[in-house]
C-alpha cells in the first residue's frame, strides 16, 4: 500500500480501524443468526428503529426489490417485531414500524456491545474523547468519500 499511497505507513490506528470495519462487518450476520433472523431483517429492524417507512423505501435502502422487502415484513410482522400501518399522510400507503417487542428484542440482541461500548467510552477522559471523536469522524468521512 505504501508503494502507491506515498502517506500511508502502517500503523496501530490504521490496523484497529481495519479491524473495526471487519468485525462490524460481521456483526449484522452474527446478531441473525442468534436471534433467529436473517440479515436483511436485523438491517430493516436497525432502518425502521431510525424512523417507519413504506416498504419500497425499505427496499431502496436496503437494495432489494420491492417484492423481498414486503417479504421481510412479512416476516417481522409475523415475529412481532414490526407492524403495518397506515401512512398519517397518504391513506394508501402503508408505514412499517417497530414494535415494543421488537425494540425489546434489538435491545436484548445488542445489549452486550452496548455496555461494553459505554464502559469503554467511560474510562476516556475529555481529552482522549475528543481525539478518538475526531478520528472516528475523519474516518467516517473517508469512508463517505467512497459513496
Amino acid at each position: 500500500m505504501s508503494s502507491r499511497v506515498p502517506e500511508w505507513r502502517s500503523t496501530g490506528t490504521l490496523a484497529a480501524l481495519q479491524e473495526l470495519l471487519d468485525v462490524a462487518g460481521s456483526a449484522p450476520e452474527a446478531v441473525a443468526r442468534r436471534a433467529g433472523i436473517s440479515t436483511s431483517e436485523v438491517h430493516s429492524m436497525r432502518l425502521l428503529s431510525q424512523s417507519p417507512m413504506g416498504p419500497v423505501e425499505l427496499a431502496r435502502h436496503l437494495g432489494v426489490t420491492s417484492a423481498a422487502s414486503s417479504g421481510v415484513v412479512d416476516r417481522l410482522v409475523a415475529h412481532g417485531h414490526a407492524e403495518r400501518r397506515p401512512h398519517p399522510a397518504d391513506g394508501r400507503r402503508t408505514v412499517v414500524v417497530v414494535t415494543e417487542q421488537g425494540r425489546a428484542a434489538v435491545i436484548g440482541w445488542l445489549l452486550p456491545m452496548f455496555q461494553a461500548l459505554a464502559a469503554l467510552d467511560q474510562s476516556l477522559s475529555e481529552v482522549e474523547r475528543a481525539v478518538v471523536e475526531r478520528y472516528l469522524t475523519g474516518a467516517v468521512e473517508a469512508l463517505r468519500s467512497l459513496l
